[in-house]
C-alpha cells in the first residue's frame, strides 16, 4: 500500500510541476533553472540538495504567492531528475492585518501547488510567539488578538500621532521575531530565502542597525548578508520594549537549532514580474484574487488598508478640523503612486479605487472600518482619535489641545489628569476615563508621559524620517 501511494503522489507532483511550466512563460522558465543552479550551489551539489532545508516567510501578497511558485517548481524540478530534493519550510505570521481574503489567497496556493501533504513541505504559522502548522480555518489567539491591540495603540502614541509610516517599524519588529522563531524552529534551517527587492532588504538593514544603535544595543557580529546577529538583537528590544511600556514578564526563549549555520539566499532578481498578462495566467492557477489587501493599497501590514486609510481621514478631520474624505483622497493618492510602481494596470487600480468613489460608499467604508477596529483590535472610534493626537508622550503636552477638540467637558479635570500621569493621588473617575478613552492600563500611560522626543526616537515605533517607509519583508 505504501508503495501504491508513493507512486501516486509522485504523480501529483508531476502534475503540479507540469501545470506550473505550461503557465510560465519563456523568460519564467529561464528564471527557473537559475532559481534551481542557485540552490543547488547553496545546498552543495545534487549529492546533499536532499538533506538541505531552507525557509521562506509568506505574507500573502502577488509577490509573495508567485515567489511561493517558483520556490515550488524548483522543489518539484529537481526531484525529478535527482530523486531527492531541498526540503521547504513556509512560515506566515498571524496578525490582525492579515485578514480573510489574504488568509484565502494563501489557502488557495497552498491547494493549486500541494505544499501541505508533502512531507518535504512544512507549512506553519507563528501565533502568540508559538510556530504551529497553518490551519486557514483556525482564528488567531486571544493572546495574539490582544498582542495587536497593544502594537496598534504603541505604535500611534510612540510615534506621536502619525497615521501610517510608524506600523512599519512595528511590522518591522514582528518581522524579526517570525524569522528568528522560524529559522530556529525544530532544529532550524540551513538557508532563508528572500524574494524581496534588494531596495527593502537594505531599508530593512537600515532600520534595524539605526534602531538598535539609539537603543544603546552593538551588534556582535557583522550585519552582512543576512542580519542573524541583529535580528536576534531586535526581537530582544522588542521584549524589553514591550515589558517597560506594557509590565508584561521579560522571557528570554531559547532554541535547540539557532545555532545552526544558516545561509542568504536572494532570488528578487528571477521571480519578480510587473501585473501583466503572463503575472495574470499564473494568479490564475494559484487562485490568487487581487484585492486592496493584497495588492500594496497599505504602507504596513500591521493595519489593513482600510484602517489605514480610516485613520487618515480621522486625523485630518478631528486634529487637524478638515473634511474625512480630504484624508482618505490624500491616503489613496499614495496607494495609486505604489501602485503604479508596483506596474499594476490602470484598469486594475481603477478597480481597487472605485469602492472609496462617492459620499454613500465612503460612508459604507468609513462604517466597515469602525466595525473592524472594533472587532480585530478591540477600539472604538474614540480611542483611535486618542491615538491620533498622542496626547500623553513628552510629559502630556497635547493633551489640553486633545480635550479642547474633542471633549472640551473634561478641561475641567485636566490637572487631575496630570496628577494621575505623574503617579499622584487622582480622583478614580479622572483614571479611569484616561484608561477608557486610550485603551491603555494607567502603567502605560505614565510610562508614555515621561518618554521625551530623544526617548520616543529610540523606540521601535518611532518613524524615521531618513528612511523611506517600506513594507515588511514577508508581506509582499
Amino acid at each position: 500500500m505504501s508503495s501504491v501511494h508513493d507512486q501516486a503522489m509522485q504523480y501529483v507532483y508531476r502534475q503540479v510541476l507540469q501545470r506550473l511550466m505550461e503557465r510560465f512563460s519563456p523568460a519564467q522558465r529561464a528564471s527557473l533553472q537559475l532559481l534551481i543552479q542557485r540552490v543547488i550551489v547553496a545546498a552543495g551539489g545534487y549529492e546533499r540538495v536532499g538533506s538541505f532545508k531552507v525557509m521562506y516567510a509568506h505574507g500573502g501578497g502577488k509577490d509573495s504567492v508567485h515567489a511561493l511558485a517558483f520556490l515550488r517548481a524548483a522543489q518539484l524540478s529537481i526531484a525529478a531528475r535527482a530523486h531527492a530534493t531541498f526540503n521547504l519550510r513556509i512560515a506566515t505570521a498571524r496578525h490582525a492585518g492579515i485578514t480573510a481574503d489574504v488568509i484565502a489567497n494563501i489557502e488557495r496556493g497552498y491547494s493549486a501547488l500541494f505544499v501541505q501533504d508533502d512531507p518535504r513541505v512544512e507549512v506553519l504559522v507563528l501565533d502568540d510567539g508559538v510556530m504551529q502548522p497553518f490551519d486557514s480555518a483556525q482564528l488567531s489567539s486571544p493572546n495574539q488578538r490582544q498582542a495587536d491591540r497593544n502594537d496598534l495603540l504603541l505604535a500611534g502614541h510612540l510615534a506621536g500621532g502619525v497615521a501610517c509610516p510608524p506600523f512599519c517599524g512595528c511590522c518591522y519588529a514582528g518581522l524579526a521575531d517570525l524569522y528568528r522563531h522560524a529559522m530556529a524552529w525544530d532544529g532550524g534551517v540551513d538557508a532563508v530565502i528572500s524574494a524581496d527587492p534588494l531596495p527593502e532588504r537594505k531599508r530593512y538593514l537600515a532600520w534595524g542597525r539605526r534602531k538598535l544603535r539609539r537603543a544603546g544595543v552593538g551588534l556582535s557580529a557583522q550585519v552582512a548578508t543576512f542580519p542573524r546577529a541583529m535580528i536576534d538583537a531586535l526581537s530582544a528590544v522588542r521584549r524589553q520594549h514591550l515589558q517597560r511600556l506594557l509590565g508584561l514578564p521579560l522571557q528570554t526563549q531559547y532554541f535547540s537549532g539557532n545555532q545552526r549555520p544558516l545561509r542568504f539566499i536572494a532570488i528578487d532578481d528571477l521571480v519578480h514580474q510587473p501585473f501583466d498578462a503572463e503575472c495574470e495566467v499564473l494568479s490564475a492557477f494559484l487562485g490568487f484574487q487581487c484585492s486592496e489587501h493584497s495588492c500594496v493599497l497599505s504602507e504596513s501590514d500591521c493595519v489593513t488598508p482600510l484602517l489605514s486609510a480610516h485613520l487618515w481621514g480621522l486625523r485630518r478631520e478631528h486634529v487637524h478640523g478638515q473634511c474625512y474624505a480630504d484624508g482618505v483622497s490624500d491616503y489613496l493618492k499614495r496607494a495609486g503612486i505604489r501602485m503604479q510602481r508596483k506596474q499594476m494596470s490602470p484598469l486594475l487600480q481603477r478597480e481597487v479605487l472605485v469602492a472609496w468613489q462617492g459620499a454613500d460608499q465612503l460612508a459604507q467604508r468609513r462604517q466597515q472600518a469602525a466595525d473592524l477596529a472594533t472587532q480585530a483590535y478591540g477600539l472604538s472610534e474614540a480611542q483611535l482619535i486618542c491615538l491620533l493626537f498622542a496626547p500623553f508622550i513628552e510629559g502630556g503636552k497635547r493633551l489640553e489641545a486633545f480635550l479642547r477638540q474633542c471633549h472640551p467637558g473634561m478641561l475641567v479635570a485636566l490637572p487631575y489628569m496630570h496628577k494621575a500621569l505623574r503617579e499622584q493621588r487622582a480622583p478614580e473617575p479622572v483614571v479611569q476615563w484616561l484608561v477608557n478613552i486610550s485603551g491603555l492600563p494607567l502603567s502605560t500611560l505614565q510610562t508614555l508621559y515621561w518618554l521625551e522626543a530623544e526617548t520616543l526616537s529610540k523606540t521601535l515605533c518611532h518613524p524615521v524620517s531618513d528612511l523611506s517607509p517600506g513594507r515588511a519583508m514577508a508581506s509582499r
